[in-house]
């Protein structure tokens, strides 16, 4: 299988999974096999597609191994999807799913009403992903300064998940002579959100890049792409002359392939090390 192919096993179940798109995506068959008492997941799945139509447009046929070693186009659902699936299975499995659901979508509804709570259980559930206080500041800081540049391109006409996609390259490229794509390739994600695996000073230059990139764009009043994607290039520039300065007096490179999370088990060597300089 390829390195992106692989199966993920829940409750002793194994689903076939596959990267694509820039997202996992799930055998519906094996999902109604975990989800159900079923004997026959196959022949469910084919009663349920005939009961609910619908669910077919969720589908993507990507192709996946079979039990005979070989490739077969496959009903495969992204995460989004496969909760939509979950709705439709009756089932006493699928129930704490669906609670689950309903929870979050309370939630939402809350955080729409007052958006503190939104930052609030963010900053929950980095701490209870180990990361430390510190560090959630200046993440949450950094979602605040993030939304503020993509509302001001909002503004002004920045509509297509490309154009964003290419700004947001911009900037990268210009801080730290990588775009996303590149720097996550680097710190070996996939998935995952690329922030969340920088550490401080990669969050801060982050920040300035985009804090500056939306001053350049209101004092100049840019309105067409060429000018924004111009504008994202100098505040990453700015951003990225930081980051040499810091990287001459460091002596070595800002750009790192860690993945930041400061683990109880490192918390604990750093104390031990305070304790013997001490």
């Amino acid at each position: 299988m390829d390195s992106k192919d692989a199966l993920v096993v829940f409750e002793g179940t194994k689903i076939r999974r596959t990267w694509h798109d820039e997202q996992w995506f799930f055998s519906v068959v094996d999902l109604v096999a975990v989800l159900t008492d079923s004997a026959n997941p196959n022949n469910y799945w084919k009663v349920l597609k005939h009961r609910e139509p619908q669910l077919v447009t969720i589908c993507n046929q990507l192709k996946l191994p079979s039990a005979d070693g070989k490739y077969y186009n496959t009903d495969c659902v992204n995460t989004e999807n496969a909760f939509r699936l979950i709705q439709s299975i009756p089932s006493k499995k699928a129930e704490p799913f669906k609670r689950w659901l309903a929870k979050v979508g309370y939630e939402r509804v809350q955080e729409i009403e007052d958006p503190e709570l939104a930052q609030k259980r963010m900053k929950e559930i980095y701490k209870l992903k180990g990361y430390s206080d510190e560090w959630i500041e200046k993440r949450v800081r950094g979602v605040a300064i993030r939304d503020e540049l993509t509302d001001e391109w909002d503004k002004r006409g920045v509509s297509s998940k490309q154009d964003y996609s290419i700004l947001t390259a911009e900037i990268s490229k210009a801080t730290f002579g990588l775009t996303p794509s590149e720097y996550k390739r680097l710190k070996g994600l996939e998935s995952e959100n690329l922030r969340d695996h920088m550490d401080d000073i990669e969050l801060i230059l982050t920040m300035l890049g985009e804090a500056t990139t939306t001053r350049f764009t209101r004092d100049r009043d840019s309105l067409k792409f060429p000018e924004l994607r111009n504008d994202a290039k100098d505040g990453g520039d700015v951003a990225g002359a930081t980051r040499k300065d810091i990287e001459g007096k460091l002596g070595k490179s800002v750009v790192s392939s860690n993945n930041y999370l400061e683990t109880p088990e490192k918390v604990k060597r750093i104390d031990n090390k305070k304790k013997s300089i001490e």
